[in-house]
């Protein structure tokens, strides 16, 4: 099976004065089609830094990422923009909903960037968020949301796009416990049935436990648990 990611000697340093701090060093993983990852770690040990030089937000220190068997820091700024929004959606702790748009906008938004026709990008964001239980909500801004259901339209915008790979940044940390063990359920639901890959950072076992495999991130490396 060809991998979707693919980090060969990924190292991130960055300089403080001068100081040199390394955050990740020398990691070599693979994420596979609908493979389900867990990254553990403690807050602040580089597991968000890890997803940005995944999506191409920011660059290595040295090593490189293939994303489709691409090089994407090899790219021009268009290119990756591009690479990263036919193969990635993201789903983060904070939803970054925008406020004066309904749900069907927002869950749309991603296919009008990208080009689809308005009546398409409407009909398919219906879709998905009748997929997460949201049908009674396409309408609502989000204020008129509770917390589990904001994010359930975060991840309804990052499923719309059919991308290979979720990356996911502790997306329950903002949810009460019931809202929380949804808003997984869900997320691991879209996985299985849609055969879309899950890269998850988080620092919860219970959550970890879920997933086909479990790393940590510690002392700049990662390794298999």
């Amino acid at each position: 099976m060809s991998n979707i990611i693919e980090c060969r000697s990924l190292s991130f340093s960055y300089i403080d004065g001068n100081n040199q701090t390394s955050v990740l060093n020398n990691l070599n993983f693979e994420v596979e089609l609908g493979d389900s990852i867990a990254i553990l770690g403690q807050s602040g040990c580089g597991k968000s830094t890890l997803l940005n030089l995944i999506a191409g937000l920011d660059s290595p220190s040295e090593g490189d990422v293939l994303i489709n068997n691409i090089n994407i820091a090899k790219l021009n700024e268009k290119d990756r923009t591009e690479l990263r929004s036919n193969n990635f959606g993201f789903v983060y702790q904070f939803h970054h909903l925008l406020n004066d748009f309904s749900s069907i906008y927002n869950v749309a938004l991603p296919l009008l960037i990208r080009g689809d026709n308005k009546e398409s990008a409407i009909l398919n964001s219906k879709k998905i968020l009748t997929k997460v239980g949201l049908e009674n909500r396409l309408n609502h801004n989000p204020s008129e949301l509770s917390g589990g259901e904001r994010q359930r339209v975060a991840i309804a915008r990052a499923m719309v796009t059919e991308p290979a790979c979720i990356l996911a940044d502790e997306p329950t940390g903002n949810l009460d416990a019931k809202n929380a063990k949804d808003v997984l359920e869900l997320i691991l639901e879209l996985n299985e049935n849609n055969t879309t890959s899950l890269l998850i950072v988080t620092h919860d076992l219970s959550i970890a436990n879920k997933m086909n495999r479990k790393l940590t991130l510690s002392n700049s490396k990662l390794v298999d648990i």
